[in-house]
């Protein structure tokens, strides 16, 4: 044996030995957040300062996106940004939404017993005189920030901040609550500010951005009595007149929205902070929706991706997220956004654009192909079959064909295909051919045979999508299979020779001939960092898709403590941590911005992954359950997929078996199987 092999397998081995402790080796978290018992969670302020956070919440018409903080005295600071879709501005580009911030600066004066409440830069030389000091802050859909007011804190005031669910406007409600024993007067001043870009500057009428008080005025709140004061932002229309919004309505409807989402698609483990985290994940994934011209399309949000879609976020991560969700609104955005790409095929296999923006009014392809031939396929595939309905899949097959054909032409000599980039744009190399776009295809011809079958497509078709799939994951093994930094896993693409997080994408997709090594090398100190994985090795950037693949992959492979410890740190750190409560995009670009496609993302860790559930009709699919050692069962409630609404259950059984439960339209079936083995259900 030469010396080289020798240090090959050395390096290996310690590698190996890094990889097996390094959850005991990582930061121990300290929670900031606690769960309570409405599902909501709460931080008590109470030392740890100071601190800064942000949060976006969104409506079909507005995305308020709220900076807060906590200096070291307790004082709150609040920055709100509204981001108006549907209120476009020129020159016509993706980030062309119209978008206003509010500072406490530009807020009324409030008083309470004739001294100044400071809420801006203004009052800061009466500031003394009516100190806040926060006591806690709530996050559920809706933002709530609690404080005491005046040096004897015999006054409440509870912030609550949301968007509204159907119009341009979001709201700031205040309600000062009188906790002394003597009346106290407190006032809100009038204000109404407009704001108006030029004309030649908004599309197709000038707009307005208008900050109102509601309720203002003048009251005296008895000991143990209180009042309610409001803000609206809203976006105006040319020649239309600011609306008063129905503060409590709209509130109504912000917690209506969001209980509605959280009643279908229930996760059910011994694990209170899992079902929380999905719980929140399923918000984030589902609320950025905005009603277009062009109709519902779901968009990132993070300030500056709205009234758009994109081959990568909508197409292939969250659409199938929605196809087991049963959210209306969601199954509209997806079925409208396959249509829209739809709109782009030709007969010259020209690409069809990685983005098509302002309300479907432009496109943008900067990075050319990405692959987005192969995200589009592999998600309307995948979307098509758990949907259910055949009406739907029909609308969606051309366009899976197209897809199809589009990349099959894109193969190259050595059998795989070929891109210009991926869905990172460049920011990291690529090469000609990358392994997440072969693979998409890959599982993209897989879903296309078992559609197809529902649809009776043609049987010599379909054994040509076979066939062509057959030979395509033998061209993967061959062409990206390698050995990195000392581990039997995958080169990302012809010459890469560091270890990159997408390394994960073969195990989303039931390949799993290199699964050991390339499990080892994602949880090795070169990969793992404190915030999941790095998209380079050795690099301090990570963007959580990547982890998120990489989870809901190692499940699949059966890995499932190794899979379940991973999950449980990154979950409480995207929960209850420093930065929450969701999924986030990247760092240190965008500075962590709660991208809702992740949330979607973070949901079929479960779904896909730890319950195995893989489309393989239009009422059927396969069950692969991963119990964790510690459970006893697991369940997931009110699934809407493959026509029908069911529970799943998993339950420990005797001699290393587990029972499945189907309960759908009021009847049981239970299946008892090993553990790791694969259950075909047939609804």
């Amino acid at each position: 044996m030469n010396k080289m092999v020798c240090c090959k397998r050395f390096l290996t081995g310690v590698a190996l030995l890094l990889t097996h402790g390094l959850m005991a080796q990582s930061p121990a978290q300290q929670d900031r957040w606690a769960i309570q018992p409405d599902g909501s969670i709460l931080w008590t302020v109470n030392g740890r300062l100071p601190h800064r956070d942000h949060i976006e919440m969104s409506g079909e018409k507005v995305s308020l996106w709220v900076q807060y903080g906590v200096d070291t005295s307790g004082k709150l600071s609040l920055n709100r940004t509204m981001v108006f879709p549907t209120f476009r501005l020129l020159p016509q580009r993706t980030i062309a939404s119209m978008t206003y911030n509010v500072t406490d600066y530009y807020l009324p004066r409030f008083l309470i017993n004739d001294r100044l409440l400071k809420a801006g830069v203004y009052n800061a030389a009466v500031a003394e005189d009516m100190p806040e000091q926060v006591i806690s802050i709530r996050h559920k859909g809706i933002m709530e920030v609690i404080s005491t007011i005046g040096r004897n804190k015999d006054v409440l005031l509870k912030r609550t901040l949301f968007p509204s669910v159907e119009k341009p406007v979001a709201l700031e409600k205040w309600v000062f609550v009188n906790t002394g024993k003597q009346a106290v007067k407190i006032e809100m001043e009038y204000l109404q500010r407009v704001v108006k870009p030029a004309a030649e500057r908004t599309t197709p009428a000038q707009h307005s951005f208008v900050v109102s008080t509601i309720g203002e005025g003048l009251k005296t709140v008895a000991p143990g009595d209180s009042v309610t004061f409001a803000l609206s932002y809203q976006a105006v229309r040319k020649d239309a007149v600011p609306a008063v919004a129905n503060v409590p309505a709209e509130e109504q409807g912000r917690r209506q929205r969001v209980t509605d989402i959280l009643s279908k698609l229930q996760l059910e483990t011994p694990d209170e902070m899992l079902n929380t985290a999905f719980a929140f994940a399923k918000i984030r994934a589902t609320e950025s929706i905005y009603l277009t011209k062009g109709g519902y399309l779901h968009g990132p949000g993070g300030l500056r991706y709205y009234a758009a879609i994109w081959a990568n976020d909508q197409a292939e991560y969250i659409n199938p997220f929605f196809a087991f969700l049963g959210d209306e609104v969601g199954n509209k955005s997806a079925m409208n956004a396959y249509r829209w790409f739809a709109r782009y095929m030709n007969p010259d296999y020209k690409p069809i654009p990685s983005s098509i923006i302002a309300e479907g009014d432009g496109t943008w392809h900067g990075a050319k192909d990405r692959g987005d031939m192969a995200m589009i396929a592999y998600g309307a595939g995948r979307y098509a079959l758990a949907y259910g309905n055949t009406d739907s899949a029909k609308v969606l097959w051309p366009l899976i064909e197209w897809c199809l054909e589009y990349l099959r032409r894109q193969v190259n000599e050595q059998g795989v295909v070929k891109s210009n980039s991926d869905e990172l744009e460049g920011r990291f190399p690529a090469g000609k051919a990358n392994l997440n776009t072969s693979i998409l295809y890959y599982d993209a011809l897989r879903s296309a045979v078992m559609l197809g079958k529902q649809l009776a497509v043609p049987k010599a078709q379909l054994t040509k999508y076979q066939q062509e799939a057959t030979v395509l994951r033998a061209n993967i093994d061959q062409y990206f299979g390698a050995t990195v930094e000392g581990f039997k896993t995958y080169r990302y693409y012809e010459g890469n020779d560091t270890l990159r997080a997408w390394i994960c994408s073969p195990l989303i997709v039931d390949i799993f001939d290199r699964k050991e090594g390339t499990i080892a090398a994602l949880f090795s100190p070169r990969l793992w960092t404190e915030d999941g994985l790095a998209s380079l090795a050795g690099n301090k950037t990570f963007w959580d898709r990547s982890t998120l693949y990489a989870l809901r992959g190692v499940f699949a492979a059966g890995e499932t403590q190794k899979a379940f410890d991973y999950l449980q740190y990154y979950s409480r750190r995207r929960l209850l941590g420093e930065h929450v409560p969701y999924a986030v995009e990247a760092y240190p670009e965008g500075n962590q911005r709660h991208l809702s496609a992740e949330s979607g993302l973070y949901c079929r860790i479960y779904t896909e992954g730890m319950f195995g559930m893989r489309p393989t009709g239009l009422n059927s699919f396969d069950c692969t359950p991963h119990l964790p050692a510690g459970w006893n069962k697991m369940a997931l409630r009110k699934v809407y997929a493959f026509g029908h609404v069911f529970d799943l259950e998993v339950l420990r059984a005797a001699n290393g078996k587990l029972d499945v439960v189907i309960s759908n339209e009021g009847k049981t079936k239970k299946y008892t199987i090993r553990e790791g083995a694969t259950l075909t259900v047939i609804l």
